[in-house]
């Protein structure tokens, strides 16, 4: 190796040092933010944590509970609490698993498919609206980094990733395949 190569990867590293450097100080404000609009909907009286429970549900079809926990990286009483939330407004109803008797799946119902569909418009508008400005290619980078990102970061958590060929197999079997997109 050359004086020259080595000192180029060397002023590599130190860059990408910088960016991940850069990277760990953007992870915690887009938290923060994320924390700020989830205050913003409790402040409207909507129960967010709740609701966003129905877009595994409807991604992915019936889930145990505690399946539905395990892919969340949730708690699983606070989950229930939510779960029993969910089902006392309409949106969520349990039926029996056909695999286990003494078991259920939660089911969105039509309901909740309705509140998903509210929530899903108003998160793509919001979206819409910040990226306005943003050229395709920039939002298609984006969006195909930050899925990676996403992705790679659910694979280092112990337990379930949050796609279901990732799930462990006591939970694999819980989950049907996910639904094509309409």
């Amino acid at each position: 190796m050359t004086i020259s190569s080595a000192s180029r990867e060397s002023a590599d590293a130190v860059e990408r040092l910088e960016h991940v450097r850069m990277l760990s100080e953007q992870l915690p404000r887009f938290g923060r933010l994320v924390h700020a609009f989830k205050a913003q909907q409790a402040a409207e009286g909507r129960d967010r944590a709740a609701l966003i429970l129905l877009f595994p549900l409807v991604r992915l079809g019936p889930l145990r509970q505690g399946a539905l926990a395990e892919l969340v990286h949730a708690d699983p009483s606070t989950v229930s609490r939510h779960v029993a939330a969910l089902v006392d407004q309409g949106l969520v109803t349990r039926v029996a698993d056909e695999t286990d008797g003494r078991a259920s799946r939660l089911v969105v119902t039509a309901a909740g498919q309705a509140a998903y569909d509210e929530l899903r418009r108003e998160r793509e508008s919001r979206l819409e609206r910040v990226t306005a400005a943003w050229s395709e290619a920039d939002l298609a980078a984006f969006t195909t980094l930050f899925g990676r990102l996403l992705d790679d970061l659910a694979a280092g958590l112990p337990g379930i990733a949050c796609a279901p060929s990732a799930l462990p197999q006591s939970a694999a079997h819980d989950l049907p395949a996910p639904r094509e997109k309409r």
